[in-house]
């Protein structure tokens, strides 16, 4: 009895203590985030009124008016005093709490196929080893998980927009350039998120996976959404048919200028919004995502909206050309699919990112898309790139999360606006090119290069055939979908450097028009839409922009490579060739003449460099980057993948019938036994 008593006292006194403890969490919520009430605090109907002139521009919070947006083009004023709130006291306050009302509902089982075997290489725990962390919640608003409270978060958002601001500077061609030196409080306060925050918690699609050789997988349809031009496509492209292989449905959505390239590889299409061309040709302007004249901010919001109305039909709507009905179990994007993680959040599906260019925070290297003097400012590139994107897209995402997806909108500041830090992620190149950082946690993999092999297909012109046996080993030269300001000035560039270094040459016209209008001597040959796996191991050596597809294609045949980058991660690949002694150091678009492109080829002509480029060709071609992207994909797929149910089949009683093949279902997802 005496025993019994101090039992009981004892889990009363846990129960209580662990009631302050919550209560006190509570408190401290309610003091550094308020209840959001009334209009302009993150509240659906002063979010309403917010964002309702959908401005995609960098707009102030609270505040957008048309002619605010000039504002984005300039550095705010730089005697703005600083509130002390950041130079007091400990930087970080952290506290976890795990809501017991926060827990997966029962989701019925619909559309499952019968099972197959996937090869899973490896059994990883992708929960912390406190338990406390790794729970239930929302991809969006990611519930429950640890939560950091920065001085910085109790600023207004106009305060925090400045400290942030004053970390960065836009150039004029819209890159950013990162200062660690002209904010040091706010600086110190994000890295300091960094050095506490460890490995991202696990979201509610990923858990535990299974130390079996073999995991279960039942028959998928997946939704493959892809944003850009078709270098991009074309990795996405061997995934869906491999992803075919293993008995899955594979929907590839992108722009319908690659229906044809789509369609013809025996992969589902389904039309995305935006243009490629129009795409590349602001990339190309501005060097970046972000808009380096009001001019452009037009076009950026043109581009934008249709890219995020069309994802929600490119996962739920019919079959346009057959009227097969289909409905996305698991999405697979890059990260310029804007809105997959809020179609994602509204199917209640797993979320994959694939991409060729890094996404993750990382000290091993900056964004692409920023320029950073200082190495510690590496990680912080990618945090701030995320939030001006998202500064720039937020009124469309809200406007889509509100009105299509009847969610509730996310805050101007938030600790989700987009980034892919807590999605698994794969990245589409070769890690003998770029090794997985150090600090990339258990959710990215670094895949290998993903080639779709078109040239064993191929019927090449016998023009070309009988001129590429009469000579050399050609150069080639092409810059992909890339546009030209001026094709005939670069035409006579190379000409002119092909003439100084006697090499016979291969000039690929593409969407820059390359050769028009230019007369072309007996020892070049022009050439249109050729498959780079079949025609690369012909040539000696390549010079092209720098897209991932090209980059790896060219190293994948061994040839010594020169890359002329127009924007974002193509200076990131040049930089990567350069330092791996497979090129010289990359020649921007705008910095091509005719000296630089000769001393270029007159370095990949050397024999050392010749024999690095064959080096690590041995290495590629070991590879199986599909493969190892499959295995990703099926590897972070949670133990039951989950299906929406819409609200019309939620109070539908199931009836006898189909009480018996949902049991059957079960059964045959069941881990096999061979």
């Amino acid at each position: 009895m005496e025993s019994n008593g101090r039992e009981k006292m004892s889990k009363n006194s846990e129960d209580r203590a662990s009631f302050e403890k919550t209560h006190r969490h509570e408190e401290s919520i309610h003091k550094y985030h308020p209840p959001q009430e009334g209009p302009n605090n993150g509240s659906p109907n002063g979010a309403e009124d917010e964002e309702s002139s959908m401005e995609v521009t960098i707009d102030e919070p609270n505040d957008r008016s048309p002619d605010k947006q000039s504002e984005v083009y300039s550095t705010p004023d730089a005697n703005y005093q600083r509130m002390n709130i950041l130079q007091s006291s400990s930087v970080i306050e952290r506290s976890r709490w795990k809501d017991p009302s926060v827990s997966p509902l029962p989701r019925a089982k619909r559309g499952l196929d019968h099972c197959i075997t996937a090869p899973v290489r490896t059994g990883r725990n992708l929960f912390f080893e406190n338990q406390e962390g790794a729970i239930s919640r929302s991809m969006t608003e990611k519930r429950g998980s640890t939560r950091i409270d920065l001085k910085f978060d109790r600023l207004s958002e106009r305060e925090k927009k400045k400290l942030i601001m004053d970390l960065l500077k836009i150039q004029n061609d819209g890159t950013v350039e990162v200062d660690l030196t002209n904010s040091e409080p706010v600086t110190s306060e994000f890295l300091e998120l960094h050095s506490v925050e460890g490995v991202p918690p696990s979201s509610d699609y990923i858990t535990r996976s299974t130390p079996d050789l073999n995991k279960s997988i039942p028959k998928l349809n997946v939704a493959v959404l892809v944003v850009g031009t078709r270098g991009d496509v074309q990795p996405f492209l061997a995934l869906a048919r491999r992803l075919q292989e293993y008995g899955h449905r594979v929907r590839l959505a992108t722009h319908a200028n690659f229906r044809g390239f789509v369609k013809s590889a025996g992969v589902d299409f389904y039309p995305l919004g935006g243009d490629p061309r129009v795409l590349a040709g602001y990339m190309a302007r501005n060097k970046g995502l972000i808009p380096s004249a009001p001019g452009e901010i037009s076009v950026q919001r043109k581009q934008i909206k249709a890219i995020i109305e069309s994802l929600l039909p490119a996962c739920t709507e019919p079959d346009a050309e057959n009227g097969e009905p289909f409905r996305a179990q698991a999405i697979i994007a890059n990260p310029p699919a804007y809105g997959h993680a809020h179609v994602a959040e509204y199917l209640d599906v797993p979320l994959h990112i694939f991409f060729t260019m890094p996404w993750t925070p990382t000290y091993a290297f900056p964004h692409p898309f920023a320029h950073v003097p200082q190495s510690a400012g590496y990680w912080l590139s990618y945090i701030l790139v995320d939030l001006l994107i998202w500064w720039g897209i937020r009124g469309y995402i809200n406007d889509f999360r509100k009105k299509k997806l009847k969610l509730p909108p996310i805050a101007y500041f938030s600790t989700y606006h987009g980034s892919i830090s807590h999605l698994p992620t794969g990245y589409m190149w070769s890690p003998h090119v770029v090794s997985k950082p150090e600090d990339w946690g258990p959710l990215v993999d670094v895949v290998g290069y993903c080639f779709l092999n078109l040239g064993s297909k191929y019927q090449p012109p016998e023009e070309f055939v009988r001129w590429i046996q009469k000579g050399s080993k050609p150069i080639y030269i092409g810059f992909g979908s890339m546009p030209l300001e001026d094709s005939k000035k670069t035409t006579n560039i190379i000409l002119e450097a092909l003439r100084n270094t006697g090499q016979r040459g291969i000039i690929d016209q593409g969407w820059g028009d390359l050769g028009n209008n230019t007369e072309i001597p007996d020892d070049v040959f022009l050439l249109v839409d050729i498959p780079h796996d079949w025609l690369f191991p012909l040539c000696t050596a390549v010079v092209h922009h720098g897209g991932a597809g090209t980059t790896a294609a060219g190293l994948k045949a061994g040839c010594p490579t020169t890359i002329v980058p127009f924007f974002g991660d193509q200076f990131f690949w040049g930089e990567r060739i350069h330092q791996r002694g497979l090129g010289p150091a990359p020649i921007p678009i705008s910095q091509l003449s005719v000296e630089a492109l000769s001393e270029a080829i007159r370095f990949m002509l050397q024999p050392e460099v010749k024999s690095q480029a064959t080096e690590i060709a041995a290495l590629i071609k070991n590879e199986d980057g599909v493969g190892s992207a499959v295995n990703a994909f099926h590897r972070h797929l949670p133990p039951e993948v989950p299906f929406h149910v819409s609200p019309s089949e939620k109070d539908d009683d199931p009836n006898p019938l189909q009480r018996i093949f949902t049991q059957i279902g079960r059964l045959c997802c069941l881990p096999c036994g061979s």
